[in-house]
């Protein structure tokens, strides 16, 4: 039973794994992402660019390949879809063709949370929503959205999802390291506020 799951995180991983921030950026010439900003491949430094409609794509688009990829995985081997789910972020977070140094996976996350089950997916975008609208912190916002998939999976009882989910809330806490640094000694920019 290793191949099934393991063709689920590989699929996960290469679909989780393509870098569209840093993709559109050089596509529209917006510029090198990783010598911008926070130098993140995700929506948020890319919104450092100035380029508003990029951001929103490179946020669509993040989204989506999470989507996808457990999408994929729950046509073709729907026991292991959870493993795509790991892939996909694993492969956002740690690209081997970027070094191993890619997003937060903040976007992708809600991808796959809508793969798996679509009330996770909801509740997911509304505390990113609704954080990012009163906090005007990204990071922040982020954070507490993962948070809540766990919470999800508990309370709409997709409870074979609880130890992945957890885990991989931790994993993306963990990537936010630095913004929980700047979060605690007041320095984190807030959304609009411009690169420094």
């Amino acid at each position: 039973m290793v191949g099934p799951p393991l063709l689920a995180l590989i699929l996960g991983y290469f679909l989780g794994g393509i870098p569209f921030g840093l993709i559109l950026t050089k596509l529209f010439k917006a510029g090198d992402l990783r010598q911008i900003g926070s130098g993140n491949i995700g929506a948020t430094n890319v919104l450092r660019t100035g380029r508003k409609g990029l951001a929103a794509a490179t946020l669509l688009l993040d989204l989506l390949k999470g989507f996808a990829a457990v999408a994929i995985a729950a046509r073709f081997i729907p026991d292991f879809a959870v493993w795509a789910a790991v892939g996909a972020i694993l492969g956002h977070l740690y690209p081997a063709w970027l070094r191993f140094k890619g997003g937060k996976g903040v976007a992708t996350y809600a991808g796959v949370l809508f793969a798996l089950f679509w009330q996770g997916g909801a509740v997911y975008a509304a505390v990113w929503l609704l954080s990012l609208a009163i906090f005007r912190l990204s990071s922040l916002a982020g954070m507490l959205a993962v948070v809540s998939a766990p919470v999800a999976a508990l309370y709409f009882g997709q409870t074979q999802f609880l130890p992945i989910l957890a885990a991989l809330s931790l994993l993306v806490i963990w990537k936010h390291r630095d913004n929980i640094r700047r979060l605690l000694a007041g320095t984190e920019p807030r959304v609009g506020s411009g690169a420094k």
